[in-house]
């Protein structure tokens, strides 16, 4: 759906971070068969773990620690994202190193004051990279910018100072093939913004990545992760007992409660302690008490719940569960990272796999 929106404009599907806490390798071939051409990643062994799975599209890493070593990258046609001028010539001496040219998009900093080619010396960094490409070190595939998403007029000047940048660019003698500037917020508010390419991270996952209350459902988005657990104990409790460390919450009347085990271990925000809700035969309950590195407790009140019973913590909101962003709201943060920060003792089972 996505790739169909932003047509004409390519699709990047970013899987950095483990996906997003979905599994690197099974997302980024099922968002290639969905239609996306390229892949992003942060840094260089993500993009060598998409090489090993023998995933061959276009790949760009952009975040580098000081000391990457930049030359098996290139040998394995890995695209890199190229911050700086010591950054430009420390690639361009591994692709002499490798005897390989190396493809690079340079990020120039249109305002987010992150990574990016500070606007001060981005002439000096596109003459460099001009002669770069004279040399056939480096060829400059690329040029890149990430938005604020702060408001539209802000927005609209991080495009204007991009543009800018691109003019720059090609009067230094660069012609880079993507000019890629939006990711899926951008994409979806702001179409002048998708230009050559578009780097869906969030909203490949069906997450919103707006923080005004605008649903998955109204973006047409359907969440892609389900967590799921099961009913570990289950315990009839009288009023006044209290539930996990500090007894933070006490029971106001006879209740049964039901133990999940999940914890922060996890990911399970413990911020979100008394405050989320969870799904368990069929309707929401409340989480009680601490959330503790392995375990957490539920109310189910008068309800029958049997050890055993399945329990959604959060997923598609159109079942009646909870939404990642639900979570996020409980642990005052964001959809994203509920779902990012899920941890490896969670199995992942994907939907149409043997």
């Amino acid at each position: 759906m996505l790739a169909a929106a932003v047509a004409p404009a390519r699709t990047m599907a970013v899987v950095k971070a483990n996906a997003y806490g979905h599994g690197a390798v099974p997302v980024a071939r099922a968002a290639l068969e969905g239609g996306a051409e390229w892949l992003g990643v942060a840094d260089i062994a993500e993009a060598h773990a998409l090489r090993d799975a023998d995933i061959g599209a276009p790949v760009l890493a952009w975040l580098h620690d000081p000391g990457a070593d930049f030359g098996p990258a290139i040998a394995r046609d890995i695209d890199l994202g190229v911050s700086s001028l010591g950054q430009l010539e420390a690639v361009a001496d591994a692709a002499a190193s490798v005897g390989r040219t190396a493809r690079v998009h340079l990020k120039l900093d249109t305002g987010l004051s992150r990574s990016g080619v500070a606007p001060e010396h981005w002439a000096g960094t596109v003459a460099r990279a001009a002669e770069l490409e004279v040399a056939e070190h480096v060829l400059v595939r690329g040029v890149f910018s990430h938005l604020a998403n702060t408001s539209p007029d802000e927005d609209a000047a991080q495009l204007e100072a991009f543009e800018h940048g691109v003019e720059q660019a090609r009067a230094a003698g660069l012609r880079p093939e993507l000019r890629h500037l939006a990711s899926t917020a951008g994409a979806l508010r702001l179409p002048a913004t998708r230009l050559d390419l578009v780097r869906i991270g969030i909203g490949a996952y069906g997450i919103p990545p707006f923080c005004d209350g605008t649903t998955a459902a109204e973006l047409g988005l359907r969440p892609a992760m389900t967590l799921r657990a099961r009913v570990a104990a289950v315990r009839r409790v009288e009023p006044g007992t209290g539930v996990s460390y500090g007894h933070t919450w006490r029971a106001d009347r006879p209740t049964n409660l039901a133990l999940v085990p999940l914890g922060y271990a996890d990911g399970i925000p413990r911020q979100a302690s008394s405050r989320a809700e969870v799904w368990i035969a069929g309707a929401r309950r409340p989480v009680v008490g601490r959330i503790a590195m392995d375990q957490f407790v539920v109310d189910v009140g008068d309800d029958h719940v049997a050890t055993g019973d399945e329990v959604v913590l959060f997923g598609d909101p159109r079942t009646g569960a909870p939404s990642a962003d639900d979570w996020g709201d409980a642990a005052d943060t964001i959809g994203y990272e509920i779902v990012t920060r899920i941890g490896p003792r969670v199995p992942r089972r994907y939907l149409g796999e043997a």
